[in-house]
């Protein structure tokens, strides 16, 4: 990975273009998704501003969940049972991106429970292996995903079950943001360093859009309003705990700790959906 550079052709694009310019390249920074050059685009492969990029990283969770929103929605309607609609749901978004936020829980988990210094945590984040605290932490992520979604399905229905993967999409990849404004960089070589602390000007634009992104969902979908706030807080909250966490255990943030925060967040936001369809 790269260090983001600023797009210098980002002020002749106007606003509106210069927003669909970082939609497209945080779609090709988070995704596999073969996006296609923008007819105004002078280099489609550039790193761009990723303070500018990360404020739309919203639309780009949501584009991501629609597409997985398709295929758990598509398989439900062809009459595959809810268990295995969300395992297709599921394993469609882990194709996307290259199962690059899976990754980072691995990573995360590995170190955090297995590394005795600061020093050997940070090591061992960097090693490719798993082990078998990160081998344990996929494994139930996975299934707490899965079941979640499978239970949205049968308690919300298709409609509302779609509309809920694409908020629990915006509002997760949102929270990856959550450690890079609240913490600098554990390393100050590689990715995370390059980018430096994000402005908490960006992380609080991006709140309040992916706020405004699943709050509609909610509607759209006959979900609970309540129960999407409840989402929002969740996620939140469980992204603060993983960046202190983190800032305990290696003195900062890294782009596992972003990685795992998509997750972590996402389940947690995806529980107090199932909270509110309970009651």
């Amino acid at each position: 990975m790269h260090a983001p550079r600023d797009d210098q052709s980002a002020p002749e694009e106007g606003p509106i273009k210069g927003a669909i310019t970082d939609v497209a390249r945080a779609l090709r920074f988070y995704s596999r998704l073969p996006v296609p050059a923008l007819p105004w685009e002078a280099d489609p492969h550039a790193m761009p501003s990723f303070a500018r990029m990360a404020r739309v990283l919203p639309v780009a969770g949501a584009i991501l969940g629609a597409l997985a929103a398709f295929v758990v929605a598509a398989t439900a309607l062809a009459g595959l049972p809810p268990l295995v609609a969300a395992t297709l749901g599921i394993a469609a978004l882990a194709a996307m991106t290259g199962a690059l936020h899976e990754d980072g829980l691995a990573d995360v988990a590995d170190a955090f429970a297995g590394g005795a210094t600061r020093e050997r945590r940070l090591e061992i984040m960097k090693d490719s292996r798993v082990g078998a605290f990160g081998a344990l932490a996929l494994i139930l992520a996975a299934i707490l995903r899965v079941a979640a979604l499978a239970a949205l399905l049968e308690g919300a229905g298709i409609l509302g079950a779609a509309c809920a993967v694409i908020a629990l999409s915006c509002l997760s990849r949102t929270a990856t943001l959550v450690p890079l404004a609240l913490a600098s960089p554990a390393r100050r070589e590689g990715a995370s360093a390059s980018v430096g602390r994000l402005p908490m000007a960006t992380l609080l634009f991006a709140s309040g859009l992916a706020a405004a992104i699943a709050l509609a969902l909610a509607a759209a979908g006959g979900l609970s309003l309540l129960g999407m706030a409840g989402a929002l807080l969740a996620a939140a909250l469980s992204a603060i705990l993983l960046t202190r966490w983190s800032v305990a255990k290696i003195g900062g943030q890294t782009g596992d700790v972003a990685g795992a925060a998509q997750q972590v967040a996402e389940i947690a936001a995806a529980c107090a959906l199932l909270i509110a369809l309970a009651r």
